[in-house]
């Protein structure tokens, strides 16, 4: 099953974020827990973790590019 992990909103006033490191590129497997990408805002940094098992299908929010909240940061197929 295809799903995307959106880019994860770490603040109330958040609107966008830049993405300072992706952990997976397309083709790599991924367990639960995983580290999959960095966010940074103007306060804040987070780590963002996969949802669930799966492979990276395609990462369309690349390292040090900015995104909106809740723009795709990474699409997979679910194991």
């Amino acid at each position: 099953m295809k799903a995307e992990l959106k880019l994860a909103r770490i603040g109330l006033n958040m609107e966008e974020g830049t993405v300072t490191k992706q952990r997976v590129a397309a083709g790599d497997r991924f367990k639960t827990g995983d580290f999959s990408y960095e966010v940074v805002t103007g306060k804040a940094s987070n780590e963002i973790e996969a949802p669930g098992d799966g492979v990276t299908a395609e990462v369309p929010v690349g390292e040090d590019e900015v995104a909106a909240e809740c723009q795709d940061a990474c699409n997979f197929e679910s194991a």
